[in-house]
């Protein structure tokens, strides 16, 4: 079981948003998109028992990781974690059937991964989201071309320095990116430590 400082301090507002936009009235399907170390899904599955929860990994160590906190938390509405690379098309993403999710979550990856990520996380969520089904994207991000605040501006460098693929990507290219998927950016929700949680929500054909 790792765990990461970042995600016990941003698990709970996460969580907060969470509630606050997602259907609590009849059961759904959430396929969560780079879990990571396993504790936000635990943590979001024993507060929405009515989800379903998908958990997935592309990093093998992540992936142990994340069964061992489903070992250790016994959560019935946890599934098995599956390996899942988002640059790849949906067709390859471990089975999961296009328009079978009520939610997909997405936490601190789009700028710790290359583009090619990103464009596959919009690419996929378009088409494994039902019909009104959400995207929630979360973490730091530009704005019309800004980073702030000077924390932000350093971190964004300091990725870049990493790797040149890296860094904070602009709200405006992501808004691109979901049009062209069929997703809207429904609402934007300011979150402690200048990070953000983007809604993204799939337009219905009627």
């Amino acid at each position: 079981m790792l765990s990461a400082a970042a995600a016990e301090r941003n698990k709970e507002p996460i969580l907060t948003v969470l509630r606050e936009n997602v259907n609590t009235g009849r059961p759904l399907r959430a396929l969560e998109i780079s879990s990571g170390t396993g504790q936000h899904v635990t943590h979001f599955a024993q507060a929405l028992r009515h989800i379903m929860w998908q958990p997935s990994e592309y990093d093998r160590q992540s992936l142990a990781s994340i069964e061992a906190y489903r070992a250790r938390y016994q959560l019935n509405n946890v599934m098995p974690a599956i390996h899942l690379d988002a640059s790849l098309p949906q067709k390859y993403w471990g089975g999961i059937q296009a328009e079978s999710m009520d939610l997909v979550v997405n936490i601190n990856m789009i700028h710790i991964s290359p583009m090619a990520c990103t464009e596959g996380l919009f690419n996929g969520a378009g088409a494994v989201l039902k019909p009104q089904g959400l995207l929630l994207t979360y973490g730091p991000y530009a704005v019309n071309g800004q980073i702030t605040p000077q924390s932000n501006v350093d971190f964004d460098h300091s990725l870049r320095q990493r790797n040149p693929e890296w860094g904070l990507r602009d709200i405006s290219l992501l808004c691109s990116l979901a049009q062209r998927n069929g997703l809207f950016l429904e609402k934007i929700v300011d979150m402690p430590a200048n990070n953000k949680c983007l809604l993204f929500r799939k337009e219905s054909l009627v």
